[in-house]
């Protein structure tokens, strides 16, 4: 049994050459908002689900980007409608969101 349900790792990497980053789609507020939900939701903590920053996860061509352990299901999103979907059907539900499912050919 691991010792959370889920696992979501935000990346909140900021790059200062002008390169693509998750940072300049505010994915910052993307993770507050998720962290809040979860914890609002009741999933919070062990045994349940855990909520973390990320540096870069290297699929900076999709930003921003979240990735959901332990199914290793990667989602693009564009707003707060998009995370309380995460919440509510993966989270909640073990139910993929397919529609914000990074393609697997999408990299940095």
């Amino acid at each position: 049994m691991s010792y959370y349900q889920h696992h979501v790792f935000f990346c909140l990497n900021k790059r200062d050459n002008g390169e693509a980053c998750c940072a300049d789609h505010d994915a910052q507020s993307a993770f507050d908002h998720c962290k809040k939900r979860v914890k609002a939701e009741g999933l919070a903590g062990p045994g349940g689900v855990r909520i973390n920053k990320a540096g870069c996860l290297d699929r900076c061509a999709g930003g921003p980007v979240a990735v959901v352990y332990p199914e290793a299901v990667w989602y693009t999103y564009v707003d707060q409608h998009d995370i309380d979907e995460i919440v509510e059907s993966h989270l909640k539900k073990g139910q993929v969101v397919e529609r914000l499912v990074l393609p697997p050919n999408v990299g940095r």
